[in-house]
């Protein structure tokens, strides 16, 4: 990778810290596209502990600062999912905190401001022209609508987790689809693509699956209790939080057709749009999708727009909260 330093003293860093994945850019402070990014792990103050939090944000700043920058960047800030401003002593807002001050310290990157957001403020800062006030709405793996008011979330709707909530997420999605795929299976739901699909993943045997296209007197009793013999403990064995990982095939099933699939999409647009109404939106005012989900390409998005527009809002687009934790760098600077 090369870098563009002419003209650029100093940079900036914004980081985007979410349930699934660490992410975080390199920009000059002056203003312009970032110059560099990186990856890590999972970034949820809450529920990644210190150590692997720190190990995250470090993989991620790594790849996205090269080590001859990394003396010149004067601002970090980064959207932390599970952190809050409104109190000091908030549990994600110290982790998160003592984690980037760890990775920032193992790299050699001694920049004066540091600042800690939620991930719904970063998202929110991604609005084009830096807007204060509005609502965000993030669906990844997990699903959360906030209230911001002078740059700080003041109100919140979901954003319960996996066990509590997450209705609409990438969990929930990815759940739905293992249950729609037991249903068919057992007799209780009509056939769907998604059978076959979460099967093939979660790597049930071909010779049980049922066949394509879908045959309902060609998958015998025998078959059937074959296959959730075999997929309810690759379920059962992996983390929870994993059927996320699904959702993308309830995507793709919907896009064919899959009338099971499409229900699952519309139901999820649907409990996103209760998080909305549950801030009391006004019509015209600002509004920010963003996630894996709704992102300028989610498999949400369209449905969602449709459901906002009869509210009177008309959301802004945005692939991450990367582009506002720069925002927010730039302010801190």
């Amino acid at each position: 990778m090369t870098f563009d330093q002419v003209g650029a003293a100093a940079y900036v860093v914004g980081v985007d810290a979410g349930g699934t994945r660490t992410r975080a850019v390199l920009a000059p402070l002056a203003g312009g596209a970032p110059l560099g990014q990186g990856r890590g792990g999972p970034g949820n103050a809450l529920s990644v502990s210190e150590a692997d939090l720190t190990a995250h944000l470090a993989a991620a700043l790594a790849e996205a600062v090269p080590p001859e920058l990394r003396g010149r960047v004067v601002a970090v800030a980064g959207g932390f999912a599970g952190a809050s401003r409104l109190a000091p002593d908030d549990p994600g807002q110290l982790r998160a905190h003592a984690a980037l001050t760890a990775a920032l310290h193992q790299l050699g990157i001694t920049a004066a401001a540091v600042e800690i957001h939620s991930d719904g403020e970063a998202a929110f800062a991604s609005a084009p022209g830096g807007p204060a006030d509005g609502i965000a709405v993030i669906a990844g793996t997990g699903a959360v609508a906030v209230r911001i008011t002078g740059r700080v979330c003041r109100a919140t709707a979901g954003g319960d987790g996996w066990l509590l909530g997450d209705d609409g997420a990438g969990f929930w999605i990815g759940r739905e689809a293992v249950r729609a795929a037991l249903r068919a299976a057992d007799g209780r739901g009509g056939p769907t693509a998604l059978t076959g699909a979460v099967g093939h993943t979660l790597g049930v045997p071909p010779d049980v699956l049922p066949p394509v296209p879908y045959d309902d007197a060609g998958w015998d009793r025998a078959h059937r209790e074959a296959y959730r013999m075999r997929l309810l403990p690759a379920v059962l064995g992996r983390h929870p939080v994993r059927l996320a990982e699904l959702a993308p095939l309830v995507a793709a099933a919907a896009l064919e057709g899959d009338a099971v699939a499409c229900a699952v999409l519309a139901a999820a647009a649907g409990h996103l749009t209760d998080l909305v109404r549950a801030l009391a939106p006004r019509a015209g005012e600002r509004i920010v999708l963003t996630g894996g989900l709704l992102g300028p390409t989610g498999p949400l998005t369209p449905a969602l727009l449709d459901r906002l527009r009869p509210l009177g809002l008309t959301p802004d687009l945005a692939t991450d909260g990367c582009r506002g934790a720069l925002a927010l760098a730039r302010l801190a600077a």
